[in-house]
C-alpha cells in the first residue's frame, strides 16, 4: 500500500478520487485565464519549471511545450506514478516524490514554480515558503493558485463547506510575505451533469454538496481564484 511522504498535507479530493479530479482539471478554466495571467507576469519559455504538488501530472505536458525542463513534485507515490506514465514520452519532464517542506531539488535551480490548489493555503505554510526561497533562482517567479472565497458561486459554496477558512487572514498572510495578487474569474464547464455532481461531491462536505447541487442547474459554475505571485 502506498504511503504518502511524512509531512505531506492530505488532500480530500485528488488523493482519494484521482479519476474524478481528472474531470475537474478538464472542466476548470476553459478559457485558460490562469495560464494567460501567469504568462503575462513571467513567461516560462526556455526556463526550468517546477509544478509543486503536481498530482497526476495534468499540467506537466503544458509546461513542457515551452520550458527547458519540467519537474513535477508530488508526495503521494500512487499519484506520482500516474504522472510519470503521463509524461513518459517527454524526455525533459521528471517526476519526483517530495513535499513542499522538503523539495527534492538543489539550491537556486528553478526559474518558475507553479503551485495549484496544493499546500500553500496561507497561515501555516511558512516551511514551504522557506523552501521556495531556497530553490528559486534570483530573477525567478513563484505562482500559487488558490480559491477566492469572497466571491463567485463556488466561493459561496466554499465558505459554507469550510467556514474555518478566513479569507482576510489568508490575504494578510500573503501580503505580509511580499506576494502580489491577480483576481481571476475562471469557471467549471462540464460536458455531463453527472461529472459536475461527482466533482462537487469530492470538493465539499457531503451535506453541503448535496444542498448546493439541489439548488444549482446546468453544467457550468462560475469560480473565482486568487493568483498569488512573487518575483525573487
Amino acid at each position: 500500500m502506498d504511503t504518502p511522504l511524512a509531512g505531506s498535507v492530505p488532500s480530500p479530493n485528488i488523493w482519494h478520487h484521482p479519476h474524478v479530479y481528472e474531470l475537474e482539471n478538464r472542466a476548470a478554466d476553459p478559457e485558460g485565464r490562469i495560464e494567460a495571467a501567469m504568462r503575462a507576469i513571467r513567461p516560462w519559455t526556455g526556463c526550468d519549471v517546477v509544478d509543486l504538488g503536481c498530482g497526476t501530472g495534468f499540467h506537466l505536458p503544458r509546461w513542457a511545450g515551452e520550458a527547458r525542463s519540467v519537474t513535477g513534485v508530488e508526495p503521494h507515490p500512487a499519484l506520482a506514478r500516474i504522472a510519470r506514465r503521463r509524461t513518459a514520452r517527454l524526455p525533459h519532464v521528471t517526476v519526483r516524490t517530495g513535499t513542499a517542506q522538503a523539495v527534492p531539488l538543489t539550491d537556486a535551480s528553478v526559474d518558475v514554480v507553479q503551485v495549484r490548489w496544493a499546500y500553500f493555503f496561507g497561515p501555516g505554510c511558512e516551511p514551504g515558503l522557506a523552501e521556495l526561497d531556497r530553490v528559486v533562482r534570483r530573477g525567478g517567479t513563484a505562482f500559487v493558485v488558490d480559491n477566492d472565497a469572497t466571491r463567485s458561486t463556488f466561493g459561496a459554496w466554499f465558505r459554507r463547506g469550510y467556514p474555518e477558512v478566513d479569507p482576510d487572514a489568508v490575504e494578510r498572510f500573503w501580503s505580509r510575505h511580499g506576494w502580489q495578487r491577480e483576481r481571476l474569474d475562471i469557471g467549471w464547464r462540464f460536458a455531463r451533469r453527472e461529472d459536475l455532481e461527482a466533482v462537487v461531491r469530492i470538493e465539499l462536505p457531503t451535506a453541503v454538496a448535496e444542498d448546493v447541487l439541489t439548488g444549482h442547474d446546468g453544467l457550468e459554475v462560475d469560480y473565482a481564484v486568487n493568483l498569488w505571485w512573487r518575483h525573487y
